[in-house]
């Protein structure tokens, strides 16, 4: 059992995606030794998928735009329940760190007079997200990773870490293995940064990756931090739904941010039909005034294909259950009717979306800037994950921190689309600066040689037992998510799903593999399902308390908001007897100068 390496670093990395990268360079220059791992190859990492931009109130499109109003945005779109530090913080410095990838070398879609372009994005007022075409996440990857090697950051890749190693109530390490020989590594450290993304492989339909199976959140419960929020799991209005191979694969927001309109099987632009209260002072009420906004007009109110996406993605299951959907399961996107109104339409089509025309004509036969694309609502990101102080991204256990998809507090109840990328750079930076003055201010911790033969024991646990081919597990579980914790929920559903899940936890225990550890992919799948387990179990439990709907929650059996429950958040950590505890906790109270710039932004 005691066969494994050891590699030692100041400040060690899990995730190689934007926060991953951005927190690497931080922490190295600030002159700590770091590690970087990474589950995939470097620059594979799920970053490259967001196609959107980042969001940042550059004020470069209309200068109306500040960190005030990206804040007041920020905190309606997640219904009030965010964090208002982290949401004042992110408004307040994602221009600064747009500008630092520009200088770094990303090479941004530019306004006549030089300025980085900025889109139209559902639930901002303004145009906010900075952008290149619809391949911003991989222009991001690019540049930080451009930059990063010279920063001397080691970096590990394909490599896996099951399990954090505590000393003394403190995290100074990880166990982990090498994908490619099944070798084991011990990785000491005097701080870790957990940047592992999301948990979108917990459901059948995902706009997610392959590594997405919520490893950074079963890491950090697991080691006794707090999760929050785990109930708000976004589902993007707008993935595709054919043909069945590449079911989920997003289809960009950009595209509604250029002009891009939903209709049912009928021809009719049904988001008309539902404008929440908070946003009609704000929404075109006509599809004139709709076009005007898209076109830049300031005085014109912006279309409703850009409210939240939760809104747009419930209004998209309404019809479908109304029998109005399109032919394999959806609704239409077409941006092809653009090319009515503009002269150079199908080059701008083009040159504006050129992933979204490549993704369609080559995944699907259909040319977009001719016909509609069927799309339909795709699990896309959870706003739940570990608990983490603001200024720092220290999670509630000491020398763990955390940054990205896989922190907590910033989206509330629901993500604005842009302010994703917005936050890997913002929260990545804070998390590398913090984690490297925690590290130089604490020497190495003690590894405790039992806990590292019990994580290699568990590990190789699969090659002995007699149960289940994990793949066949994997996906009952997704099958399970899917279709009694997705986009609307109600209580009997949720009963059921917990009481499979207690199920899934025997048959997660016994899956079986075969051969050795070199390039077993079964193996790995096996490893991914007890960290499927714990988010799923942690999501479900927390859903079916929220007796309410809000943001990405919605509760089919309790509609309406509960303004009782609008003051708590529920916190997930595991119990002495191993269990799962969920509690409900105040949210801290907004400060008097921040409300009153929600309430001048409403």
């Amino acid at each position: 059992m005691s066969d494994y390496r050891t590699v030692k670093h100041d400040v060690l990395v899990v995730g190689a995606g934007g926060a991953g990268l951005r927190a690497s360079i931080e922490a190295s220059s600030k002159g700590a030794s770091v590690g970087l791992v990474c589950k995939s190859l470097l620059g594979k990492a799920h970053t490259v998928m967001a196609e959107g931009g980042m969001a940042a109130s550059l004020a470069n499109v209309d200068d109306r735009d500040n960190w005030k109003t990206h804040f007041a945005d920020t905190m309606r779109g997640g219904q009030y329940v965010n964090n208002w530090r982290m949401a004042q913080l992110h408004a307040q410095e994602a221009p600064a760190r747009v500008h630092e990838l520009e200088a770094w070398g990303a090479v941004f879609d530019r306004t006549p007079d030089g300025r980085i372009l900025q889109r139209n994005f559902g639930g901002h007022r303004y145009p906010r997200l900075a952008h290149v075409g619809d391949r911003t996440g991989l222009e991001m990857i690019r540049t930080l990773q451009d930059h990063g090697i010279h920063q001397g950051i080691d970096v590990h890749m394909e490599c896996t870490v099951v399990r954090l190693l505590v000393d003394s109530g403190r995290v100074v390490g990880a166990f982990g293995y090498d994908r490619e020989r099944g070798r084991f590594v011990v990785y000491q450290a005097n701080a870790v940064i957990l940047a592992t993304g999301g948990i979108g492989r917990a459901f059948r339909i995902t706009s997610n990756s392959w590594e997405y199976t919520g490893d950074g959140h079963a890491l950090a419960y697991n080691a006794g931090a707090d999760l929050i929020d785990m109930e708000y799991v976004q589902f993007h209005p707008t993935g595709m739904v054919w043909p069945s191979s590449v079911q989920g694969i997003l289809v960009t927001e950009g595209v509604r941010g250029e002009g891009g309109v939903l209709r049912n099987s009928e021809g009719k632009r049904f988001m008309f039909d539902d404008i929440p209260d908070a946003y009609k002072n704000q929404t075109a009420d006509n599809e004139e005034e709709g076009w005007r906004y898209t076109q830049g007009d300031k005085d014109a109110r912006r279309p409703p294909e850009l409210l939240t996406r939760d809104h747009v993605a419930r209004c998209i299951m309404r019809e479908v259950r109304a029998g109005r959907g399109s032919p394999h399961g959806g609704v239409f996107l077409d941006i092809a009717w653009i090319k009515e109104r503009m002269k150079d339409g199908e080059e701008h089509i083009k040159r504006k979306l050129p992933s979204m025309y490549h993704q369609f004509k080559e995944l699907a036969g259909i040319d977009i800037t001719d016909e509609a694309m069927e799309v339909g609502p795709t699990t896309h990101y959870v706003m739940g994950g570990i608990r983490v102080e603001a200024d720092t991204q220290m999670s509630t256990v000491p020398g763990l921190f955390a940054a990205g998809e896989c922190a907590a507090g910033l989206h509330g109840a629901n993500r604005l689309g842009g302010n994703s990328l917005s936050d890997l750079l913002v929260f990545g930076k804070r998390a590398g600066e913090h984690a490297a003055a925690f590290a130089q201010e604490h020497s190495h911790g003690t590894i405790d040689e039992a806990q590292v033969n019990a994580a290699a024991a568990d590990t190789l646990a699969p090659f002995d037992n007699d149960g289940e081919v994990p793949y066949v597990v994997q996906d009952d579980l997704q099958d399970c998510m899917q279709e009694r914790v997705g986009i609307v929920r109600s209580q009997a559903p949720l009963d059921e799903a917990i009481e499979k899940l207690g199920e899934f936890k025997k048959r997660v225990a016994n899956v079986s593999v075969s051969g050795n550890r070199e390039y077993n992919m079964g193996w790995h799948t096996a490893l991914d399902l007890p960290n499927l387990l714990v988010v799923s179990e942690a999501l479900t439990r927390a859903a079916s308390l929220r007796t309410e709907s809000r943001g990405a929650h919605f509760r089919e059996d309790h509609p309406e908001k509960d303004p009782a429950q609008g003051e708590i958040t529920f916190a997930v950590r595991k119990g002495e007897d191993g269990n799962m505890q969920i509690e409900p906790e105040p949210i801290r109270d907004i400060p008097d100068d921040l409300q009153q710039i929600i309430e001048e932004n409403r």
